[in-house]
This record gives C-alpha cells, structure tokens and sequence, in this order.
C-alpha cells in the first residue's frame, strides 16, 4: 500500500497570497464571456471553405448580372442566409439542390432589382426565420437573445456567494 503524505497549504504564509485569486478568476471570466458576446469574430476577407469557393465561382458564373456590385451583393446576401436543409451552412456552402434552388432564387430577386431586405422577408416568409443566422427580436426569440445574458448574471451571483462564503470560513 502506498500513502502520500502532503504538507498543508497554509495562506498566512506571506509567500503565498492568494486571497484575491477568486476576485480575479471571477473578472478575468467576466471580461472573456463579455468580450465573446460584444465582439463578434469577422473574417477579414478570407476564405475559409475552399472547396465550396471553388465551386462557388463555378456556379455563380453562370447566372448574368447587370453589374459586379449586383453579383457580390448576391454573393454577400446568400451568405447570410441558412440553408433549410443543411441548417449549419449558408446557401454558398451547401450542395443540396434546395439550396442550388434558393441561389437562383436570391440572384433572380437581385436581378430585378429587389432589395436585400425583400429577398429575407421572402425567405422568412417561405422558411420562417430560421433561415436567419441573427434572428429578429421578438417575443418568440426572447429567450434565445436573453438567456446567455441571465446565465451569465446566475454564475456572476453564484460566484460572488462562493467568494462570500469562503470568507466566513477563513476568518471563523
């Protein structure tokens, strides 16, 4: 049989003052779960699915448009859009044929001069907004926009009546 033996962990040694090391964990957490919710992370032009760029220029050569600044706003447009199928890709991404069908569908509304706003309320109209990355606002969403907010408030209290509570146990 073996046995450790470990020499306690004494705190009033002046060498090791941790008694603010919960205070700063806690903020050091606030502020990244802060920064995370505040600062969403943009690609800065990249791309990151080759392959599907690849055939994405492929396919989107084929449809004409009037002008370039129709053929990328189209391009940026079905990037925002969910594919109904797929539902973890954009409509640039994915292969299934509801989303080959909803490509011509957004480059056709482009082309008659449909504006961006119009072609989602077709697609919220047809798919409902599930089509949306970033849902509206509304009372059927309220949960889904306030619930990482009122975590993060229950593990703030929770940590604070944690620190709290280790206080009254050091000092009785």
């Amino acid at each position: 049989m073996i046995r450790l033996y470990l020499k306690p962990l004494h705190l009033k040694e002046p060498h090791l003052n941790l008694s603010k090391a919960p205070y700063l964990a806690l903020i050091f957490g606030f502020i990244i779960v802060i920064l995370s919710v505040l600062l969403p992370v943009q690609a800065s032009g990249e791309q990151i699915f080759i392959a599907a760029d690849s055939q994405l220029v492929e396919s989107v050569e084929t449809f004409q448009f009037r002008s370039p600044l129709e053929h990328k706003r189209a391009l940026e447009l079905a990037k925002t859009l969910r594919c109904p199928q797929c539902q973890n890709q954009n409509l640039i991404e994915s292969n299934s044929p509801v989303a080959k069908d909803l490509r011509l569908k957004v480059y056709q509304m482009i082309n008659a001069g449909s504006s961006d706003q119009e072609v989602i309320e077709f697609m919220t109209s047809r798919f409902g907004d599930f089509v949306l990355y970033h849902p509206k606002f509304t009372p059927q969403t309220y949960v889904l926009w306030l619930a990482p907010f009122f975590i993060l408030l229950l593990f703030g209290l929770l940590g604070i009546r944690s620190i709290r509570s280790n206080r009254r146990e050091d000092k009785a």
